[in-house]
């Protein structure tokens, strides 16, 4: 698995505001988008293209243009809804699949609730967007459902992951062709799951407590 860490004081000063307990929820939601297109651009740096022939107002050129199947973009329920948006500015051509997934607080272990995909994804690049890395479980098994289906290239895109969570998702997907996005790589988890410092539970912060 191939990680990457953004390194940008664009991201990073979005972030510093997110992780602020006192930001509200819109303030929240619209940072959320922004830093999503700013990973994003990292995260398609490899994605699948095709040349085409175009002419210009001056003169025929060579272009490139996504190729087909399209990508699909996966956003795990609810919290990975926060970061669609974002994800969708930068390739308006994708296709939009969704997955739910929940996590047991008490194993930590996740469960697949709901799902709208494709029966087969062979031979397409998948983007699975989902704010927190925390345990790795429930990215893990989101990532091994589109494997199952036939994807061969999936890149995870997070705000933020724990090292405990990197490691985990590392191993669970060890031999596949996985790339992984972060905003922050932070320091911890602590004993409930919780990435540390983190910026709590982003599905409450993006649309409140349920």
């Amino acid at each position: 698995m191939r990680v990457h860490v953004a390194d940008h004081p664009l991201i990073t000063h979005k972030l510093t505001i997110l992780r602020d307990v006192n930001t509200p929820s819109p303030t929240f939601r619209h940072l959320t988008e922004e830093l999503v297109t700013l990973l994003a651009y990292e995260a398609t740096r490899e994605v699948r293209t095709e040349k085409v022939v175009i002419q210009t107002p001056v003169a025929e050129t060579t272009g490139l243009a996504i190729s087909e199947p399209r990508p699909l973009i996966v956003p795990i329920l609810r919290a990975g809804l926060g970061m669609l948006e974002g994800m969708v500015k930068l390739i308006p051509s994708a296709e939009v699949g969704f997955l739910g997934m929940v996590r047991n607080e008490e194993t930590l272990e996740p469960s697949t609730y709901a799902e709208r995909l494709p029966e087969d994804l062979s031979g397409r690049q998948c983007f699975v967007l989902d704010p927190m890395l925390a345990t790795g479980g429930s990215l893990a098994a989101a990532i091994e459902f589109l494997f199952a289906r036939g994807a061969d290239d999936v890149t995870a895109i997070c705000l933020l992951a724990a090292p405990e969570g990197v490691a985990a998702l590392a191993k669970a997907v060890d031999g596949r062709n996985v790339h992984l996005v972060l905003g922050a790589l932070d320091e911890r988890l602590n004993e409930k799951g919780y990435i540390v410092p983190g910026l709590g539970d982003a599905g409450d912060r993006l649309y409140g407590l349920v």
